[in-house]
């Protein structure tokens, strides 16, 4: 797997923003009702290296992906809000880029359905505590 040791300002908004919603929106499964969100206990620094290495790449490979549509939106989805609706968006939370706007302007509601449809297409990816008591993904 490839490393990546030096992201753009705009990239490294953008993942830290996915890593923190992954975290605030995912529970430690402690108990029958879900448990604690994992955000409560812990951190960036917490997630396995190589699930935190999955978790740039699939970020870096939406950002190239969908650059022309995240410039449309971006005077309404700053690049933060936009790591943070990718992460909902592709998880399924019921939020994301598709409620961002409900305004008259169709190319720019366009932009928003399709970055929204590109998170779905990315699969949903769950995090849980392992054995080794740090956070892993699938």
């Amino acid at each position: 797997m490839k490393t990546h040791t030096s992201l753009s300002f705009t990239q490294s908004l953008f993942c830290d923003a996915y890593i923190t919603c992954a975290l605030w929106s995912s529970t430690d499964n402690a108990s029958d009702s879900g448990g604690e969100p994992l955000d409560d206990n812990y951190c960036a620094s917490d997630i396995a290296p190589d699930t935190l290495e999955q978790m740039r790449s699939d970020c870096l490979a939406f950002l190239a992906d969908n650059g022309s549509d995240l410039e449309a939106v971006d005077r309404l989805c700053s690049v933060v809000r936009a790591g943070h609706n990718f992460w909902l968006n592709r998880n399924g939370h019921g939020s994301g880029f598709w409620d961002e706007y409900f305004g008259d302007d169709k190319e720019l509601r366009a932009s928003f359905i399709r970055l929204s449809d590109a998170s779905k297409a990315c699969g949903s990816f769950d995090l849980y505590i392992g054995d080794d008591g740090q956070i892993h993904g699938s």
